[in-house]
């Protein structure tokens, strides 16, 4: 029961990550992306069923195609066998040249052919991570102005500064939700490489993993200067300085 991620799972929690964003961010875009990051994670569970799905037809198409080419060396090599010891050494020689580029085209088509459906779920699978993979970096690019050292550093905004209006506090909330939903991005991701031991497929989720986990890295030092700034103001709010003695 815990061995497997479950798409079903991940898309419940993205739904109720998404609910949460609403009702604290009700104006911000990151709803928008987290709505995204659901309705992917919903349909990945369609694709997933479909890559694990094996494809009869598909193969029986191809085992039928596959006995085709090998009758037809056959009958090519009844044919050359035909010309026996007493065939001249030029035919014999064009026969056996022709054999051999037919032998090796045959066996590149065999296996393109076996091959074929483990590339058509490649493909399906490559396609859904290159979305994921574009959410990972817009969900960076919506925290990229959520910097709480700007408000640490001081100094007065320029004409193009972004607007900080959030709170120490709604700016940790924001800045953690990014996290969540890099996190989210990542297991769904996972599931491609539960149900494909594509090397391709492997190869790429772990990328997009890495990247996940190095941009949620990146949220969670945001989101300690922003815990040090709120307990500094919280600790100078409770211990205001004292009068300052007069000189004698």
């Amino acid at each position: 029961m815990y061995e497997k991620l479950a798409a079903v799972q991940i898309g419940e929690t993205l739904g109720t990550l998404t609910e949460r964003i609403g009702e604290r961010f009700p104006d911000a875009s990151l709803v928008g992306v987290s709505k995204e990051l659901t309705r992917l994670a919903s349909e990945s569970g369609g694709a997933l069923e479909e890559i694990a799905r094996p494809r009869p037809f598909l193969r029986a198409a191809i085992g039928l195609t596959i006995l085709a080419g090998l009758g037809a060396l056959f009958w090519l090599a009844r044919t050359i066998s035909r010309f026996g010891l007493s065939a001249d050494a030029a035919g014999l020689i064009q026969a056996i040249d022709a054999s051999f580029n037919i032998v090796v085209l045959t066996g590149g088509l065999i296996f393109y052919l076996v091959t074929l459906e483990q590339r058509i779920k490649r493909h399906r699978a490559l396609k859904d991570l290159h979305k994921l993979r574009s959410i990972v970096h817009v969900i960076d690019m919506h925290q990229l102005t959520k910097d709480p050292s700007a408000v640490l550093a001081g100094g007065a905004p320029t004409r193009h500064s972004p607007k900080r209006t959030f709170s120490s506090f709604e700016l940790m909330r924001y800045l953690d939700y990014c996290s969540e939903l890099l996190s989210l991005t990542g297991k769904v991701a996972a599931l491609y490489a539960q149900v494909s031991p594509d090397p391709a497929v492997v190869a790429a989720v772990s990328d997009l993993e890495q990247l996940t986990t190095s941009l949620s890295q990146k949220v969670w030092q945001k989101i300690l200067i922003a815990q040090l700034q709120a307990k500094d103001h919280s600790a100078a709010a409770s211990h205001p300085p004292g009068p300052t003695a007069l000189p004698s």
